[in-house]
């Protein structure tokens, strides 16, 4: 590995070759970031929102953290708790040198250097003047929210949003210096039936558009709405967070027969949900289509496991896992049906599940149809996977069956403004794989050619598969 200084975070982090270096250096490290999967909040971006501390901006929210603090025994308390910020900062900070080898080791090291030039090991003899001096430094105009983002080159983001939102925050923040802030729709909440959430959910649908939503031609009518005033507003993205994709044959008259079965409060069965979950995916694919958005399915999470916690402190609390979800057979007839009437939009599938990365990889392919280039992609690791043997293990599984060359690369699917060092991470990953290669003799010396598609894969292979051009 090069190692050109005494610290941790130097020019060679994570690269083993001169080669690497250079791929890194001249074709990676200074592409802009498109962002096109993500969960910040647009309130705090609309608002250029100050975070009042390191623990505000880096702690709060970050279930990858509370997970690791829970294991290394730590009290809720300076968790999720009462407990001060500065004491919650300095408990995650003891904690960090027992997590050598988590990517939690290198991502806290990576964003203390590249948002606050802390060239420190974070411990806990040095965290209380590292809370004081990131905390000051964030009360800084030049740590607003929107500067924050601006410094790591980010063109375009697109937040996650509920076809319920009013969008109020998009529409207010148009574009400011360069800076595209644009919704995406994801529609779960009115796909998973079971949950008791549907309910009230489609009532407040119903108050925005007019009228009671009782049937699933309603439905339809509703959603289609919200598409229409996303696509007004700039929206060319849809996402769902599914186990798997479902897939039963089914009809609206089945959809609407379990839709009437909820409202009167009968207990609808395996049967049932699937069937309605197939006719409304189907639905909103064939939508999509017709509107020239990309679709998104990240799936195999195995969420809210532990139901102490979920009933103590709600969802998203780091109690989900990866799951072990049969994914090939309905994956294959969903995608299928949408083909076989020349009504697949552009898909991109996300796997949780590292055992099932050749399944996803070749499935992508099975409906690439040479419209375009990568039309169905192989998605980006995530969440559990978005380390750096998980992006590794994703590449390869993505080289060996499929062309790298035409991979849309990474986006941090994350709540957190602190994450955009990890591509960096990504690229200096990406970046060593080749050069390892290279090395090796598996690959030529070719510093122009490979570099060309790695500079497409950071940057403009996803310009390109989004249609963001047209954008600015």
């Amino acid at each position: 590995m090069i190692r050109k200084s005494k610290s941790f975070i130097d020019e060679g982090f994570l690269l083993d070759s001169t080669f690497a270096l250079e791929l890194y250096v001249n074709y990676a490290a200074n592409q802009p970031i498109i962002d096109y999967h993500c969960h910040l909040s647009p309130t705090q971006i609309s608002n250029d929102y100050q975070f009042r501390n390191i623990t505000e901006i880096w702690i709060e929210g970050d279930h990858y953290k509370w997970r690791a603090m829970r294991t290394l025994g730590v009290d809720e308390r300076f968790i999720t708790g009462d407990a001060s910020p500065k004491e919650k900062f300095i408990t995650w900070a003891s904690c960090v040198p027992k997590l050598i080898r988590n990517p939690l080791y290198h991502w806290t090291h990576l964003e203390l250097k590249r948002y606050f030039g802390i060239d420190e090991l974070l411990n806990a003899d040095n965290a209380a003047s590292i809370y004081e001096q990131t905390s000051a430094l964030l009360k800084q105009t030049d740590y607003s929210c929107l500067n924050l983002i601006k410094k790591f080159g980010v063109e375009i983001i697109c937040t996650t949003d509920d076809p319920n939102d009013s969008l109020e925050h998009h529409k207010a923040f148009g574009v400011n210096d360069n800076l595209i802030l644009l919704p995406s729709f994801r529609p779960d909440k009115f796909i998973e039936i079971q949950q008791e959430e549907f309910t009230p959910h489609l009532a407040e649908l119903g108050m925005i558009v007019g009228y009671k939503i009782d049937t699933f031609s309603k439905l339809k009518k509703a959603l289609n709405n919200r598409m229409d005033y996303f696509a007004a507003h700039g929206c060319k993205i849809s996402d769902h967070g599914l186990e798997q994709i479902p897939y039963l044959e089914t009809s609206e008259e089945i959809a609407n027969s379990v839709m009437q079965k909820k409202a009167q409060g009968k207990v609808l069965n395996p049967t049932d949900i699937e069937k309605y979950k197939t006719a409304v995916l189907l639905f909103l694919a064939n939508s999509y289509h017709e509107r020239g958005w990309v679709q998104q399915y990240h799936l195999g999470a195995l969420r809210n496991n532990n139901s102490r916690m979920l009933n103590s402190y709600g969802h998203d609390m780091g109690c989900d896992s990866i799951g072990d979800f049969r994914q090939a057979q309905s994956l294959s007839r969903f995608l299928d049906t949408l083909d076989s009437k020349n009504k697949l939009a552009k898909t991109i599938l996300y796997n949780l599940d590292p055992a099932q990365n050749a399944i996803f990889a070749t499935m992508a392919g099975n409906f690439n149809d040479g419209s375009m280039s990568g039309k169905i992609q192989f998605g980006a690791s995530w969440w559990f996977l978005d380390q750096s043997d998980g992006i590794r293990n994703q590449i390869n599984t993505l080289s060996n069956m499929s062309v790298l060359s035409t991979f849309i690369g990474m986006l941090t699917d994350s709540r957190s403004f602190m994450s955009y060092p990890r591509h960096e991470y990504f690229r200096r990953v990406l970046c060593n794989i080749f050069g390892e290669d290279v090395e090796k003799g598996l690959l030529p010396r070719d510093l122009d050619t490979i570099g060309t598609i790695v500079s497409d894969i950071c940057y403009h292979n996803a310009k390109s598969y989004f249609n963001f051009y047209s954008s600015q």
